[in-house]
């Protein structure tokens, strides 16, 4: 099953999306947002899953044509976004660029930060940039959202726990984070609003692709319409999708709604590319001894999308344009 939200409000329209991102129609009858169905999940979902089939068999009314433009992040705004570092080979890359160790504890358990999630970017909304100087980057990553997670759930109990996967884009400052992780207290004005998919998919959807709660398909990244990196974001993942899960309920509730990323995409063996500019950032040092890639400037553009293995495009692209800030959002 495929769902989007349309902009309207602050939490949106929730719409079902055919499989091959023409077509949608209205699901507002069923839930009114994305927050609602998730609330709802395990007597909404089948009401919402048949009208997809519906949808997908061409025989249900009111149907239109599916405009990502059109539509909101899937969840426009989310009780909580807790994005972690799953790629360790990433992390490990980072740091040897600085000369310092990757401590032990980092492959035994996931880093994990929480970000701002009081309202998302659209998937192909401009990224608002006050200063080129803080070194705006892009982190291509994957995310899935939850229904309520219990305290203390473990791997294979959060595992079921796993109602929708989407594509990220996780805009970082670069240049403000070495400030700020300084003073010992984590990410803030560091990490701004971050974009994901056109589309939220039910794990189902990706078939063989989904498999030991890992997404086993490239990850393209284009900047400025040159490929950039498409690293298989199920090879090198230390830590799969159950794991992040069960490391948010270690010691709380979770509720529905919470979105939990894997960190930017990486592969060891770096003919893949990257999912970010400060990996190929790191990479120049290792082997120039100078960064020479730079970081995003007003005008350039980033593109995420995955297909599948017949080439169609899953969840649909995320398509962003760096902008100067120009005053308050409407």
């Amino acid at each position: 099953m495929k769902l989007a939200s349309l902009k309207h409000q602050r939490d949106g329209k929730l719409i079902v999306v055919s499989r091959d991102l023409t077509r949608a129609v209205d699901a507002t009858d069923i839930a009114p947002t994305l927050q609602a169905a998730l609330d709802n999940w395990s007597s909404l979902s089948p009401v919402l899953e048949k009208r997809y089939l519906s949808l997908n068999d061409n025989q249900c009314e009111g149907s239109f044509a599916f405009d990502p433009s059109a539509c909101a992040s899937p969840l426009p705004r989310a009780y909580q976004w807790a994005d972690g570092s799953a790629y360790v080979n990433h992390v490990e890359l980072v740091r040897k660029a600085r000369g310092a160790e990757v401590p032990a504890t980092f492959w035994t358990d996931p880093l994990m930060y929480q970000g701002m999630s009081d309202g998302f970017l659209g998937p192909q909304e401009d990224i608002p940039l006050c200063d080129e100087a803080w070194g705006c980057d892009f982190e291509a990553e994957i995310a899935v959202i939850t229904d309520d997670v219990p305290m203390a759930s473990t791997a294979a109990d959060s595992a079921d726990h796993i109602k929708l996967l989407m594509l990220v884009n996780d805009v970082s400052l670069r240049n403000l984070i070495p400030g700020e992780l300084a003073k010992g207290f984590g990410f803030f004005q560091s990490k701004p609003a971050s974009a994901f998919s056109p589309v939220a998919v039910t794990p189902d959807e990706l078939g063989d692709a989904w498999e030991d709660n890992k997404v086993h398909l490239p990850l393209e990244v284009h900047l400025n319409h040159t490929q950039f990196g498409a690293p298989n974001a199920g090879v090198d993942m230390t830590f799969d999708f159950s794991q992040l899960v069960a490391h948010v309920a270690k010691s709380r509730h979770v509720s529905a709604g919470t979105i939990v990323g894997s960190g930017t995409v990486s592969n060891v063996d770096r003919s893949k590319g990257s999912c970010c500019l400060a990996e190929r950032r790191m990479l120049e040092i290792i082997e120039h001894g100078e960064a020479k890639t730079p970081f995003m400037k007003h005008g350039d553009q980033v593109d995420i999308e995955m297909h599948d293995a017949d080439g169609h495009s899953i969840f649909g692209k995320i398509s962003q344009t760096v902008v100067p800030y120009s005053g308050n959002k409407a």
